[in-house]
């Protein structure tokens, strides 16, 4: 594909994401109209006619729809050509990856070994394999990003060992004010402690025919990151949100709870939302606020709200004192719905929501839970398991936990 056809694409796509944008705000409008008719009732006649309550269910979950929709168009409108020029990389990056290449196609593991032996690699895995080119690696990073809605918003550090260990301090050294000319006591010796984040593996399996691998034009760094992309990135969100730190990361709902009043270092406080597995039928919106500012102010200005596709479309219907809803679509396609003027993030491993249940989080997550990923991506090639086609036994290793208690918050759907 030529530049200007690369060009031209990406217009088709753009303008594509943008009459999906224009669609979803009409239909968001037919939903308020609906919502506000629905209330009406409410008020008049203490419930609303069934009728009305199934218009209502039935917009809602057409804009969840559009939404999911105009995400997939935006993520490809933006997505750019994997690499560039032979002339933007080193001479050492184009060999490792030609040989990646002609290991990918016809099996010759010979340059990819030699390769590995030469920049004294850590070695192959217990399963063997070889790792991927570092343009590979990077584009399935990236494309995860895109695709896994927890490590778009969290911290991420990348490692070369098994363990990140992050140390933190539990008691500060002590300070205080003093004249130009007083004397300076001796300080007390700062308290540490340590936070440990594991690397755990993580696999794909693609498989092509011969036929395909055979195909000069068929992009093959391109295919491999895209393949494992939707595997990886549906492993990694259900880790991060339910890992239960064993043979997976962390999760964020997997660590203990308390109430925010009696909120302590290792605990994740929370905020009752007023009523059981729902919102209390009067001021419902005080609940939310409660939440948002039980978290400092340092930690909100890059705050997130998490919640599930379901529980969006309950807090789409809330509106503030003055009759606002405090659900708002993005401003312009591509962007993010807000709650609050605070950005959503729609991570389906949230659980719904329920009696007891913590459907909501709200937080600094770039601060609060952080990935840790293992330099490396590891690709064996299988053409004897399931003929006639070639499976891909990809690997990488992921770690994940709360790494700042303070800047994540959650709401529990009870009464108290």
């Amino acid at each position: 594909m030529t530049q200007t056809d690369h060009a031209l694409n990406l217009e088709t796509k753009v303008a594509g994401a943008q009459g999906a944008y224009d669609d979803f705000l009409n239909t968001f409008e037919v939903f308020k109209q609906a919502n506000d008719a629905r209330l009406e009732e409410i008020e008049r006649r203490m419930s609303a006619d069934v009728l009305t309550e199934e218009k209502v269910e039935r917009i809602n979950a057409h804009l969840a729809e559009q939404k999911r929709a105009l995400d997939q168009l935006t993520l490809k409108a933006h997505r750019p050509p994997l690499g560039g020029t032979g002339e933007s990389r080193s001479a050492q990056a184009e060999e490792h990856k030609a040989a990646f290449e002609a290991y990918v196609r016809q099996g010759e593991a010979g340059p990819l070994r030699g390769l590995e032996a030469k920049a004294l690699s850590a070695g192959s895995e217990a399963d063997g394999g070889y790792l991927v080119p570092e343009q590979t690696e990077t584009e399935v990073g990236r494309l995860l990003s895109e695709a896994s809605p927890i490590r778009a918003i969290a911290g991420v550090r990348q490692v070369s060992t098994s363990v990140y260990k992050k140390p933190f301090v539990t008691q500060g050294p002590a300070t205080g004010w003093v004249a130009e000319t007083g004397a300076r006591p001796e300080t007390a010796s700062p308290q540490l402690a340590e936070l440990q984040f594991p690397a755990m593996e993580l696999y794909a399996m693609p498989a092509a025919t011969q036929t395909l691998l055979d195909d000069s034009a068929v992009n093959i760094d391109q295919w491999i990151a895209e393949e494992v992309q939707t595997a990886f990135a549906e492993q990694e969100s259900a880790a991060f949100i339910g890992g239960d730190g064993v043979t997976q990361p962390k999760g964020l709902l997997t660590y203990p709870t308390v109430h925010e009043a009696d909120w302590s270092w290792g605990q994740l406080g929370y905020v009752p939302s007023g009523a059981n597995g729902g919102f209390a039928a009067e001021g419902a919106s005080d609940a939310l606020i409660d939440l948002v500012y039980c978290l400092k102010a340092g930690y909100r200005q890059r705050a997130h709200w998490v919640m599930n596709r379901k529980t969006q479309g309950e807090i789409r219907k809330l509106k503030d004192a003055d009759g606002n809803y405090l659900w708002q679509p993005a401003a312009q396609a591509g962007g993010q719905a807000s709650l609050m003027n605070f950005p959503i993030t729609e991570a389906e491993d949230m659980p719904d929501m329920g009696a007891d249940r913590f459907a909501l989080a709200f937080g600094d997550f770039s601060r609060g839970y952080l990935i840790v990923d293992r330099v490396g991506v590891r690709v064996l090639r299988d053409p004897y398991s399931s003929k006639p086609y070639v499976l891909f036994y990809t690997t990488k290793r992921v770690g994940g936990g709360v790494q700042n208690f303070e800047a994540v918050k959650l709401m529990k759907f009870a009464d108290g």
